[in-house]
């Protein structure tokens, strides 16, 4: 006789948590029976993400089939845009740059200062050549003099060393110091990438450092949410590739779930959609992540990823992340010009389910007819699940200032930037996730639209008629509001509808006015008949994407799959992902019978070839068995690939100019 599904048997279960930018989801998966068994949501809760994990883990498991429990769950793992929004939003705590060996050149090249300005930055004596060989000792009074004045100032610190990869002595010896002089935590560029290019290494050293405090308040955060509902089991992090790690183990390598949003996705995406080839859109509030699978495979960037222009040397799946989402900034330009822009607000709607008075400000701001057109409808408040007097980094004057007026209910923009000054602080306490601003939304738009029902219709209604006044610059009618909010609605359509374009075609297509058409929905320019459709279906995953992908497959002519739990896609890849990690180690020969070996644990030399390849073919293994294993994986696997270049003339192993040796661990959690 067939068990009752009611009664669980010796299965495994799975939670997979994402924490997006609005909403934080929860899916529960039977790893046996490869299915979904209970999903749910909560608002994320940047000022404490405990809040909003507990409530979407605790939601999840009161949908369990009866008989299952917390103490039932083998895993938790997490996904999170947290790290990818920040970059995108240029948001992250301060840090100190300490680069090594460094001249003019390289420091212009690393963009950090133009990036950040005003960061605290100091280049110190030391670094290594190519052959792993000090070129001077380090500097340690310069580095501790720099770090008297960087200390007091800054939460993390990046360090960056020449030739770091073929000897990372320097680097080494700098985290101690700076450890033991300060007590900060320290990002070193080669525990992050094993790239020559020094610069792009001190930038994504910079990037990770920025995150750290931010990723382990996630990791702190999900821990305390599972020890409160009962949870005991191991805690994965979803990294950039699609791969997994042990949460301890990311928590000082927060760069590396940069893009750990969309790899879960993509990983979600097949799963739900059984699809061994399709593109993949995953919309949220902040972002829109595309990404490609062929033939069962993602598209891997090995250069490094690239997240909101910056191009980092983290392995990742290759994919377009956009700053476009349900709840993007809507902005009016000169003569009324209606732009998306990629700064993610509160949607007012959702402010208004959340605090029903904001909709007596709104009428307020709809009477007031005498000026702050601009300002109307906008509002400031802390972060959801933030106190008052949370901030920890230092703050100009003028900003400590305004966030002490901030609370944790909405207030009008207009009462708190009374002057231009104000005006910057607001934007810079925005920058820095110390506040958070609500305005007009494409899902406040959806809401007038009754295309999304789940927040607050009439906020978002008198919204768009202070949207609609301000572009008309007269009183709006229901049919002009009406049409403004269908013209956002649409506006986000055809951004997104390019998007897609974009990544079937592998570059950016031009703003022309065949492609715009296509993207706008009209089938003809002229007398021409014109159509741009992706040869693959399009698998369209996250919380908004049925109010806006309908339209985006009429407009495209393409095959648009919706699976069964594509709200919570990311979630589900989440839960479903392998634990993998890749070592390099390189062979150098220089033509006279001498072979160095590298690799960031140190440099080698060999007078045989053969003995040099065995030698890195044996660390690279071993490596990458010891970081699956430190990542938590169960019986790992390594598959090793070696390239070859030879001098020329060379008839075998004694004439190697290179040898690479990639070395990479799979294993299951």
């Amino acid at each position: 006789m067939p068990t009752p599904p009611s009664v669980p048997v010796a299965k495994s279960y799975l939670i997979g948590v994402d924490t997006g930018g609005t909403y934080t989801d929860a899916a529960i998966i039977e790893a046996q029976g490869h299915k979904v068994v209970a999903s749910a949501k909560s608002i994320t809760t940047k000022g404490d993400l405990s809040i909003g994990v507990t409530g979407a883990i605790t939601d999840a498991i009161a949908k369990l089939p009866q008989g299952l429990a917390a103490k039932d769950i083998s895993l938790v793992s997490v996904s999170t845009t947290l790290a990818t929004n920040a970059v995108v939003e240029g948001h992250g705590s301060a840090v100190g740059v300490v680069l090594i060996g460094f001249d003019a050149a390289m420091v212009e090249r690393t963009g950090i200062a133009k990036a950040f300005p005003g960061i605290a930055l100091a280049v110190i004596d030391g670094g290594h050549d190519h052959n792993g060989d000090a070129r001077m000792p380090l500097d340690t009074d310069a580095l501790r003099a720099a770090l008297v004045a960087m200390a007091p100032k800054v939460d993390a610190i990046a360090v960056a060393s020449a030739f770091a990869v073929r000897n990372a002595a320097h680097e080494l010896q700098a985290r101690d110091l700076i450890v033991a002089e300060t007590g900060k935590p320290v990002t070193l560029s080669t525990e992050l990438s094993s790239s020559l290019d020094a610069p792009r290494r001190a930038l994504t050293a910079t990037l990770n450092a920025r995150l750290i405090a931010r990723v382990s308040g996630l990791i702190d955060a999900v821990g305390r949410a599972m020890a409160q509902l009962g949870i005991a089991c191991p805690l994965m992090i979803v990294k950039g590739d699609g791969s997994l790690a042990l949460a301890q183990s990311v928590a000082t390598r927060p760069i590396e779930t940069v893009l750990s949003g969309p790899a879960a996705s993509l990983v979600g995406a097949q799963w739900l959609s059984g699809l061994q080839s399709f593109i993949m859109s995953d919309m949220g509030g902040t972002t829109t992540d595309l990404g490609v699978l062929l033939n069962g495979r993602p598209r891997v960037n090995e250069e490094g990823a690239e997240v909101g222009g910056w191009r980092t040397m983290v392995r990742a799946i290759d994919v377009r992340t956009i700053g476009l989402g349900g709840d993007s900034e809507v902005a009016l330009g000169a003569a009324g010009k209606l732009t998306i822009n990629p700064q993610r607000i509160v949607p007012v709607s959702l402010l208004g389910a959340r605090y029903p008075q904001v909709i007596t400000m709104l009428q307020a701001d709809m009477a007031d007819v005498d000026g702050g057109g601009a300002m109307h409808g906008r509002f400031v408040l802390l972060p959801f699940g933030a106190r008052p007097g949370a901030a920890t980094a230092e703050l100009p004057p003028r900003e400590a200032e305004v966030l002490r007026l901030v609370t944790e209910a909405p207030q009008p923009l207009r009462k708190l930037a009374t002057s231009l000054h104000a005006q910057r602080a607001i934007a810079a306490l925005q920058k820095k996730g110390l506040v958070q601003v609500a305005g007009f939304t494409p899902s406040d738009a959806a809401h007038v639209l009754d295309l999304q029902a789940n927040w607050s219709k009439p906020a978002a209604l008198l919204a768009a008629q202070l949207g609609c006044r301000l572009r008309e610059m007269k009183l709006p009618t229901p049919e002009r509001t009406h049409a403004y909010a269908q013209l956002v609605w649409s506006e986000t359509v055809r951004l997104t509808a390019k998007a897609i374009l974009d990544t079937a075609c592998g570059y950016t297509l031009p703003e022309d006015k065949l492609v715009q058409a296509v993207c706008s929905g009209a089938s003809t320019v002229g007398l021409t008949q014109v159509s741009l459709r992706p040869s693959v279906p399009v698998v369209a995953v996250g919380g908004p994407v049925k109010v806006y992908y309908g339209e985006v497959a009429q407009r495209l002519g393409c095959d648009m799959v919706f699976p069964d739990y594509c709200d919570v896609a990311n979630a589900v890849g989440a839960a479903t992902g392998v634990v993998a990690h890749a070592v390099r180690v390189e062979v150098h020969g220089d033509g006279s019978g001498v072979f160095r070996l590298h690799s960031t644990v140190g440099t080698q030399q060999f007078t045989d070839a053969a003995l040099a390849l065995e030698a890195a073919t044996t660390l690279a293994r071993q490596s990458a068995m010891d970081a699956v294993r430190a990542m938590g994986a169960s019986d790992p696997q390594v598959q090793i690939q070696v390239s070859k270049s030879y001098f020329p003339n060379a008839v075998d192993d004694r004439g190697l100019m290179e040898a690479v040796v990639l070395a990479e661990g799979i294993g299951r959690p």
